[in-house]
């Protein structure tokens, strides 16, 4: 056991980062806890476009573990990656049923947008892109991303809902919204007590609680063998239509910003920024998720993205790649045990994500607002993302009205170049 321990230090320099393995594990299994819904949401989406549902799961769980892993043992950082949502709705709705294409030109599209991300991390492209980010907007972004994530919480519960307004609350007396706020104040007390892996502790035990209450479904059988995934399910004959482009577009565009996202709140939230301001190994994590895209799209499913859920993991502790490595081998396991990690209810994971919010929204008390340059990006940053449901969307919001901002009022000078050029590109999307 200490040599295993010894070989973990070493290879993840845990006491650097002033955690460790114990730590580690548990924020690992509450990462994959917090994002595990996506093993069953994703199947069930592009089965929308035709494709079937165990062949998806497979394809989301090999990808999850491939990319995730690359982000531990290569990038060293503790963020776990996954097919994303939003991008897989786009997938099946928009692309396959939406333009009428098949569920195979929507993986070309996606293969495509992997090789180019491989490309452009090459040359380091992402990375600055990242980089040039004014410093307010990105801890905007890390408030933003806690607002999305708690909404994503809310929402997940039923506590909630869509209905005369565009927003409500639901009925929090009974079935899983009354199950998600027991988790909620389970999760508070133990916090409040500083209980070591509190929000694990949550999900497990709002678990247990939902079987009485019918919110549990208890599985026939834990053992599983996986079905085989697509591969290599790709038509190219559409490559240079205009369909295609447009599409790919969209595949890049997202994912880009909503990994960059991600990476730059988190990372801000954990205090792991460099001391200028950059995300440490930010060319390795970008090409983790370029890889995870790429090997995705072979295997049948829509675009991985780093998950803005790694912020729960880093919310216990998490604080290296032991955590993502932890992460994609609960992802592996899963592949064996589906029915068990099935059963895990959205009700139980969300009191985390709620919490997991209101941990991020601290960088908020080092922006600047007494500069209305700097304040209304960073608001308009913060306050889109959960509004629109999109990370990106919030970082377009952010940007565009920083480089306005400056250039009416003739600070010019303040702007990066490559803002100026960010910012052009976020026109050019918005009016394509």
């Amino acid at each position: 056991m200490e040599k295993n321990i010894g070989f973990f230090e070493k290879t993840f320099r845990l006491k650097e980062h002033g955690t460790n393995v114990r730590t580690e594990i548990i924020a690992g299994f509450t990462t994959f806890m917090t994002m595990a819904y996506i093993l069953i949401v994703n199947p069930l989406t592009l089965e929308a476009a035709g494709m079937d549902f165990m062949k998806v799961f497979t394809a989301t769980a090999l990808s999850s573990v491939i990319a995730t892993l690359v982000m531990g043992l290569v990038a060293k950082l503790p963020f776990a990656l996954a097919p994303g949502m939003g991008l897989n709705a786009f997938f099946a709705y928009t692309v396959v049923i939406g333009m009428g294409k098949s569920f195979e030109f929507a993986l070309t599209a996606v293969f495509l947008e992997g090789i180019i991300f491989l490309l452009l991390t090459g040359l380091n492209v992402r990375e600055a892109i990242i980089n040039s980010i004014p410093s307010n907007i990105k801890k905007a972004i890390s408030v933003g991303i806690g607002l999305f994530i708690a909404f994503i919480g809310l929402a997940n519960a039923g506590i909630i809902i869509q209905g005369a307004t565009p927003l409500e609350l639901g009925d929090i007396t009974t079935g899983a919204p009354l199950l998600a706020l027991i988790g909620l104040i389970i999760a508070g007390v133990l916090l409040a007590f500083k209980v070591k892996g509190a929000l694990f502790i949550a999900i497990i035990a709002t678990t247990l609680i939902g079987i009485p209450m019918g919110q549990t479904l208890l599985p026939d059988k834990i053992v599983s063998a996986p079905t085989a995934p697509y591969f290599f399910n790709f038509v190219w004959s559409e490559i240079l239509s205009f369909d295609m482009l447009m599409v790919l577009f969209v595949f890049l565009f997202v994912d880009m910003f909503d990994t960059v996202g991600t990476l730059v709140g988190v990372s801000t939230k954990a205090g792991m920024m460099t001391e200028d301001g950059k995300v440490p190994n930010a060319k390795k994590a970008l090409f983790a998720d370029a890889v995870g895209t790429t090997v995705g799209a072979i295997f049948g499913t829509s675009t991985v993205t780093t998950y803005v859920e790694s912020a729960s993991g880093v919310a216990e502790g998490g604080r290296t790649g032991l955590t993502s490595l932890v992460t994609a081998g609960l992802f592996a396991i899963a592949l064996l045990l589906s029915p068990l990690f099935i059963m895990i209810p959205s009700a139980a994971t969300a009191p985390a994500l709620i919490l997991v919010g209101l941990f991020m929204i601290s960088p908020i008390k080092e922006i600047d607002f007494e500069d209305f340059t700097e304040a209304i990006p960073a608001f308009l940053t913060l306050l889109m993302m959960p509004l629109t449901y999109s990370i990106s969307d919030g970082i377009v919001f952010g940007m565009l009205s920083y480089v306005i901002l400056k250039a009416l009022t003739g600070r010019f000078k303040e702007v990066h170049l490559l803002t100026w050029i960010v910012a052009a590109f976020f026109v050019v999307k918005l009016l394509v």
